[in-house]
């Protein structure tokens, strides 16, 4: 691709619009505002515009999913090709092309989009109706399975790529193509008209966020309808927990069923409380957030404890092997956090963002930007290995599409000041409510480094808070920030972030230091998986350890003395620079159990339940848990047996 700078388009809103919302603490900034510049992120933006991006427009083609468009248009005769959900992915590949376009325009990109839209505006149906699945011998049996079918779930995936899609380039025509949809959608299951409930919930949060870009309030009311109905009785679509249908939303207390879905359900109620202020919606959001991430989140940010279904499972049910943790539950659960956070302007949804971000969500790409997890273990023997795509590939552009709307996360903004949410390297200039433009320098090494610096801009002085996230890694008074060399007076709001309110200066600089311990991490005692077991952790990381760094012992054989020193060490030449985590392991020599697999207790040695001798001390390497499976395959674990 080549780039245009000429062409250089600007977004005209952020990924999420709270601007005129009712129910906002901090509202998000443009997309088109944040350019990134530092070593950890701005290359991965960039191969995801010339890599991950390209590549998955090429699957599209060559598995159908782009011709699907076409056949329904009658401009090619050919049977349908794949899953009946397969619009969604092309869909979300738009939504992420649009935020490449909104932050580093490309004319090649920007044409093959609309090449694209104008595929799927000739597959629309005179009536509104788009679905490429549900035409010729299809076409009778539209809207008749809601509960499996997915037609309202590609319906909300359509609306979110048309949103930024508008956004970034200032176009209409997928907008149109949208709103025309969601017309025919609001005709069928308005007030008063076919009771409806998505059983792959979606469209709810999309339908807000179209009612946000063209103040059409029935778009809005149609995405209160489907919470409303979702749990009634009679069911709509079976009653059952694996959908959210077992009772009204406004009831639930307990996170359950199909992890996807469930976290989706909850991001549209939480974007239909902003606008309605509808404190039900919020009380119930509350519970489920209690719930899942007190018992129910795996410590890298994942998702869905169970292969069945792909869904939750009972509280503190956290296998390590058979974790489940969808790829885009983890990116769901970023979603649903960044909600929480502009509606509370609470660190500890920030918190679980950067957890999820740095780990679960990372994790489910590969170093060269153009193979994926679907599921994402915490151990394994080697197996489990990234594809370049799969027969359901919701992940791959899921993961397109954040990676390109990051640099909107960074920073938000209030009627008190400045947020800064999360930390990289970056130029940004961001409108501040009654304060006026802004411009903010922050130059890091983050996540290897614990020193952030900014440096702010302003046409003139004036008198604003700046709000920095205290992570949760770092300890309680463990955050130092300095103000022109000099400390400032600082506090704490009440959603935790570290508030320094002053008259600011064109050229004020503020130094943020956050240590960085090496942490050793136990879970609660009813995981049992992990009994007797540690998990290393710096910053924002969670480290594993992995096979292509222990060629003299299998890592399943290896414990952590628990008075063991860790250090962090840079190693520019491993997974493309990381820090690893150096220090001393035990290998177990488990010579004694050759051809058994149980045995009775045996008191002699005065252990009676140490199932083998302690063996060799060894080197121990711990990288990134992202970066794993990059290299020879070999075992991993997250969890590390303590002796």
């Amino acid at each position: 691709m080549t780039a245009d700078s000429s062409s250089q388009q600007k977004v005209s809103g952020p990924i999420v619009d709270f601007n005129c919302s009712r129910k906002i603490t901090v509202k998000p900034v443009p997309l088109g505002a944040v350019r990134f510049t530092d070593r950890f992120w701005l290359p991965r933006l960039k191969r995801n515009l010339s890599v991950t991006i390209p590549s998955q427009y090429q699957q599209c083609q060559e598995t159908g999913r782009i011709d699907n468009f076409r056949r329904a248009a009658g401009r090619l005769k050919a049977d349908f090709q794949g899953i009946f959900f397969n619009d969604s992915d092309v869909y979300k590949w738009l939504e992420a092309a649009s935020y490449a376009l909104a932050t580093d325009y490309d004319s090649h990109l920007d044409a093959q989009v609309d090449e694209l839209i104008a595929d799927i505006s000739a597959a629309q149906q005179p009536d509104g109706y788009l679905n490429t699945y549900y035409m010729y011998e299809n076409a009778a049996q539209r809207w008749s399975n809601l509960r499996d079918m997915h037609e309202l779930y590609c319906a909300g995936h359509l609306m979110q790529a048309a949103v930024a899609h508008h956004r970034a380039t200032g176009k209409s025509s997928l907008l149109e193509v949208a709103c025309r949809f969601a017309d025919h959608i609001t005709d069928v299951f308005g007030p008063g008209k076919k009771r409806g409930v998505p059983g792959h919930p979606e469209i709810e949060m999309a339908l807000v966020e179209l009612y946000r870009a063209t103040g059409n309030r029935r778009y809005l009311q149609q995405a209160q309808i489907f919470i409303d109905l979702r749990g009634s009785m009679p069911s709509i679509i079976g009653g059952s927990p694996y959908h959210q249908d077992h009772v009204p939303f406004r009831e639930m207390s307990e996170m359950v069923g199909h992890a996807v879905r469930a976290i989706y359900l909850n991001c549209g109620a939480a974007d239909v409380y902003a606008e309605t202020a509808d404190e039900s919606l919020y009380e119930a959001l509350q519970r489920l957030w209690d719930n899942c991430y007190h018992g129910k989140v795996y410590l890298t940010g994942g998702l869905g404890a169970r292969y069945e279904g792909e869904a939750f499972g009972a509280d503190y049910e956290l296998p390590n092997e058979r974790a489940y943790a969808e790829t885009c539950a983890a990116i769901a659960s970023f979603m649903w956090n960044w909600r929480m956070l502009c509606i509370t302007g609470e660190t500890r949804y920030g918190d679980e963002m950067e957890t999820a971000l740095y780990n679960g969500i990372l994790s489910g790409i590969s170093m060269e930007g153009d193979r994926y997890f679907y599921e994402n273990p915490l151990a394994d023997r080697g197996g489990h290995r990234r594809q370049p795509w799969f027969g359901c590939a919701c992940c791959p552009p899921n993961l397109a599409r954040t990676l390109a709307s990051l640099p909107g996360y960074i920073y938000g903004v209030s009627e008190t000041g400045l947020w800064i949410h999360h930390f990289a390297g970056n130029d940004a200039r961001l409108d501040v409510p009654e304060v006026g433009p802004v411009s903010i320098t922050q130059t890091t090494d983050f996540p290897w480094d614990d020193e952030v610096d900014l440096l702010i801009s302003l046409d003139q002085a004036c008198e604003f808070s700046l709000f920095i996230r205290h992570p949760h890694w770092c300890a309680e008074n463990g955050v130092e920030v300095v103000v022109n060399g000099r400390y400032p007076k600082v506090k704490r709001n009440a959603g935790g972030y570290i508030e320094i309110n002053r008259k600011w200066e064109s050229g004020d600089q503020v130094t943020i230091q956050m240590p960085m311990a090496v942490q050793k991490l136990t879970a609660h005692p009813f995981v049992t998986s992990n009994r007797g077991r540690v998990a290393l952790r710096r910053g924002p990381l969670v480290y594993c350890i992995e096979q292509a760094d222990h060629p003299l012992a299998d890592v399943w054989d290896m414990e952590l003395p628990m008075n063991s020193q860790l250090a962090p060490h840079w190693e520019p030449d491993i997974l493309g620079g990381v820090i690893t985590l150096r220090g001393e392991a035990l290998v177990a020599d488990r010579s004694n159990w050759k051809g058994s697999l149980y045995r009775i207790i045996s008191e002699e040695n005065g252990e009676p339940f140490r199932s083998h001798a302690p063996g060799r001390v060894i080197s121990l390497v711990a990288v990134p848990y992202y970066s794993w499976a990059n290299r020879a395959a070999g075992p991993m674990q997250v969890w590390i047996p303590v002796r």
